[in-house]
């Protein structure tokens, strides 16, 4: 892995409005927040409106000579892109501005570096920042010193060597290898997990809608909690303990947000993929934001890129204690929604409930008289399903469960109710 330097930059934010009434200023509102989260400071905004980005420079001839002015008078050491830039167009501002040229996808890869704390984060990461680089190799000739490893010179991109098309290929192909057998270990956890008979909730939302303060606040798990974007990137799994004695595996996962970099969904897909795995998804909705609904439509339109449909969906508006004005809020994808504040650990118990209520719609409740010799199946039951009450008597045990359809039908517990 390659070691991360920190160094205070100052940028200016450049953007591009395509039509009336798009999401430009909202996207460079949060461009501003990434880079701030990267380390860097922002000097200035531009957004111009272009009936489509100019192939060559992203902006127009005017726009470039803006941006130069403004880099003189705020001495500011780089630009950044709201936009994927093609090599040419990253290649061209460069050589006109004089100054390092970045883009959002280069931003988030540097936010991604920064906060990937595992082996398969590292990864992950890594192979993201390589595919990355490799795509951007042509033309260049001479250094990607240019691309300098984008905010705070992270990352692969400060390593020149690695500017050889052969030598990061090689890279990548052993990043794909290392990656495949962290794949396959996190399939057999999950195989485990599917054969213990343990319902897996994934928990989803858009970055910084509190999803891992939610974690904390359900299971005790002690992620980081952070008012930033992508505070924390690799995944956790904790044990819930419901009230009727019934369990679930929460899975907090990477946030997801506008624009998000093909080379990231590629790289992270096995874990983001923990929501097409999983039983419940749990959509955690930061309420006190203006573009809540952007985001909320950012997230199913991700989850549904992964393949993640059709699966029972709780969705939880958080961040009630920021609502000036709170109103009953609903989610047209969602078969549940709650009202929370997972900071102040408000509605939590009603969280809790209603996972156990959907934990149930899929189990059959039934009472029964066990002999002695099947006292392994109140294990399985205890596992996989609800025990609502056991009494040992002399001729059994007798229980009242709920339990799941197909240990039902395996065990043929009789009538169903």
């Amino acid at each position: 892995m390659h070691e991360n330097k920190r160094v205070e930059e100052r940028v200016i934010l450049v953007g591009v409005s395509e039509q009336e009434g798009d999401d430009a200023q909202d996207s460079i509102e949060e461009l501003a927040e990434l880079v701030q989260t990267a380390g860097a400071r922002v000097e200035g905004v531009i957004l111009q409106k272009l009936t489509r980005r100019h192939p060559a420079t992203y902006v127009g001839s005017g726009k470039v000579e803006e941006i130069r002015e403004l880099l003189c008078m705020t001495d500011a050491t780089g630009v950044v892109c709201d936009d994927e830039l093609t090599p040419a167009q990253m290649r061209n501002l460069a050589d006109l501005l004089d100054t390092k040229v970045m883009d959002r996808t280069l931003v988030i890869l540097d936010i991604f570096a920064d906060r990937a704390a595992t082996s398969e984060g590292k990864i992950q990461v890594e192979l993201a920042q390589l595919r990355y680089q490799m795509t951007r190799l042509t033309g260049y000739g001479r250094s990607m010193s240019r691309l300098g490893g984008g905010i705070g010179t992270r990352g692969p991109g400060e390593k020149k060597l690695e500017t050889d098309r052969r030598v990061i290929a090689g890279r990548i192909s052993q990043l794909k290898r290392e990656l495949a057998q962290v794949e396959q270990h996190r399939e057999v956890n999950r195989s485990r997990r599917v054969r213990a008979g343990a319902p897996v909730g994934a928990i989803v939302g858009y970055t910084n809608a509190g999803k891992s303060t939610l974690l904390n606040a359900l299971t005790d798990a002690d992620v980081l909690e952070w008012d930033a974007l992508f505070a924390t990137l690799d995944p956790t799994t904790r044990l819930l303990a419901l009230p009727g004695r019934q369990e679930l595996l929460l899975t907090d996962t990477v946030g997801f947000i506008r624009k998000l970099p093909h080379h990231l969904i590629d790289a992270f897909r096995s874990t983001l993929e923990e929501a097409k795995y999983a039983d419940y998804i749990i959509h955690v909705v930061d309420a006190s934001s203006p573009q809540m609904e952007k985001q909320m439509h950012i997230v199913y339109e991700t989850l549904r890129g992964l393949g993640v449909t059709e699966k029972p969906v709780l969705t939880l508006f958080n961040k009630q204690d920021l609502v000036r004005q709170p109103e009953a809020l609903h989610d047209a994808h969602a078969d549940y929604t709650l009202h929370i504040s997972a900071k102040k650990r408000e509605g939590l118990d009603e969280v809790k409930r209603m996972l156990e209520t959907m934990l149930r719609e899929n189990k059959i409740y039934m009472e029964r008289l066990l002999p002695y010799s099947e006292a392994g199946t109140l294990a399985k039951i205890r596992t996989g399903g609800e025990l609502v009450e056991e009494e040992y008597r002399a001729d059994g045990i007798f229980i009242r469960a709920y339990v799941p359809r197909p240990l039902y039908a395996l065990a043929a517990f009789g009538e169903e109710k």
